[in-house]
């Protein structure tokens, strides 16, 4: 029987029916689609090389460490001039947005739209469907990627890895996603806003542009300075432009990733943020790593604001999406 409304105006029947269909079928296209398979396979190769050539330094340079593989993600081999950290952090966002930026408009440029909603399913389950399969199609590639790096350096280092690093790599692995799962909201939220799927990667890309190269560099500092004065005092730094500044730079969900990703992965990292003279305590332990539970707790905020930012943006489409008007 046909979902419908009652006279009340109250739906019938489930407003998630259709949901596991949705999700199957944008997964498959996505796995199997050109586009995913090109930017996978460019992925894949960039990895590949890059985590031939962390084993290679690591062998050649390290002796005994109780963290080689987390070496392995953080060391920045010659002569390639970044870490594999850096590349997924660089990638993430690009495989997000080109999963998303044509999620709602193509619908409504191929006029599908109408015809998906006169089946007995809701806006509801369409969205969350469709948000939800290029999530699943993210995290196979993510995971696929993790697998591919962990498998090579256990091949190439000779050894496994230890419990403490698995749990450690599996944590960077959830940020990761989390990572994703924010530009992946906010490329279908513009594929809500806007018609043209070309405007939508524009604006995606955009603004993914301005917090991974301008954010911090620029924007923050002016606005901090704006907020709270100038960095430097009379009496030497202003704590009211460090915390200011600190803020700011939290409202990127790169920032957030990056503090998440450093704890993780530097088990000798013990705070994020600016350390004080009062704090100097910590000097004469700063080479002794953290427990893996206290880089947990160091780094639940970041965590917390890419799941609580990805949950808000898809909510603020799923609004956007609900109010317009779809026709035949």
């Amino acid at each position: 029987m046909p979902l419908s409304r009652s006279a009340t105006g109250s739906r019938r029947g489930s407003p998630w029916t259709g949901v596991g269909t949705v999700v199957a079928k944008e997964t498959a296209d996505h796995l199997s689609g050109v586009r995913m398979v090109v930017i996978e396979a460019l992925i894949f190769l960039v990895a590949l090389v890059l985590a031939w050539f962390s084993t290679t330094t690591i062998r050649e340079t390290i002796g005994q460490s109780p963290f080689l593989f987390l070496r392995l993600l953080t060391i920045t081999p010659d002569p390639i001039p970044f870490s594999f950290i850096s590349m997924v952090g660089l990638v993430t966002p690009i495989i997000a947005i080109a999963l998303g930026f044509d999620a709602i408009n193509a619908e409504f440029n191929q006029r599908t739209l109408s015809r998906i909603l006169a089946q007995p399913i809701y806006r509801d389950a369409l969205l969350f469907g469709k948000f939800l399969a290029r999530l699943l199609s993210l995290s196979i590639a993510l995971v696929s990627l993790w697998l591919l790096v962990l498998g090579l350096g256990f091949l190439r280092l000779g050894l496994p890895p230890s419990g403490e690093e698995l749990v450690r790599m599996l944590g960077f692995l959830v940020a990761t996603i989390a990572f994703g799962g924010v530009w992946l909201a906010l490329a279908m939220l513009f594929s809500v806003l806007f018609r043209a799927p070309a405007t939508a990667a524009l604006a995606a890309l955009g603004l993914w542009l301005l917090f991974a190269l301008f954010w911090t560099v620029m924007v923050t500092p002016l606005l901090a300075t704006v907020i709270a004065g100038p960095a430097e005092g009379i009496f030497g730094p202003n704590i009211a432009y460090i915390s200011t500044e600190q803020t700011l730079q939290r409202l990127s969900p790169n920032t957030l990733y990056s503090d998440a990703a450093v704890a993780l992965l530097n088990p000798t990292t013990r705070a994020l943020g600016p350390v004080f003279v009062s704090m100097r305590e910590l000097s004469t332990m700063v080479n002794a790593p953290l427990p893996v539970s206290q880089s947990f707790i160091l780094i639940w905020p970041q965590l917390t604001g890419l799941i609580a930012a990805t949950i808000v943006i898809f909510v603020i489409a799923y609004i956007v999406f609900q109010r317009q008007e779809i026709r035949a």
